[in-house]
């Protein structure tokens, strides 16, 4: 038996299309289904360093909820560089201001530190209501 290694034009051709409805899930847990979607993981065919996965649509981003006392003890950090700019935002106020920030970058924290990784975030799409641009990839429903 010799191992499989998927090619990178292989990959390409078995993309997939998945429809995440993030309504009342838990952050960490929906972000983890979501990274094994993009890394590959569910496929036969995964390969560690080619990119086999799908491409991920997430609606309801703005009604993802968390458990314990989450929303308003984690904290996000910015920084730009000077002195003294740190700033942070906790959970229930991300969702307010920009409600696709906190699973793009629960995900970002699951998915490889390196291009790959990057390559792979480009595949994932967040939007905060129902309504998503993709209905002509006719994207299959991911039981979570």
């Amino acid at each position: 038996m010799r191992t499989f290694n998927a090619k990178p034009a292989e990959a390409l051709a078995e993309r997939g299309w998945y429809i995440v409805d993030a309504e009342g899930q838990p952050l960490g847990r929906l972000a983890s289904k979501i990274a094994t979607i993009l890394r590959g993981k569910h496929k036969v065919t995964f390969t560690p360093h080619v990119d086999t996965g799908d491409f991920v649509v997430v609606i309801n981003a703005a009604k993802v909820k968390a458990t314990g006392a989450k929303m308003d003890d984690k904290l996000y950090y910015t920084h730009s560089g000077y002195v003294g700019s740190i700033k942070s935002i906790n959970l229930r106020d991300a969702l307010e201001r920009k409600p696709e920030m906190p699973i793009k970058h629960a995900v970002k924290g699951m998915l490889p530190k390196n291009i790959l990784g990057r390559q792979l975030l480009k595949k994932l799409k967040v939007y905060p209501g129902a309504e998503h641009p993709h209905a002509a990839q006719n994207p299959k429903t991911l039981p979570l």
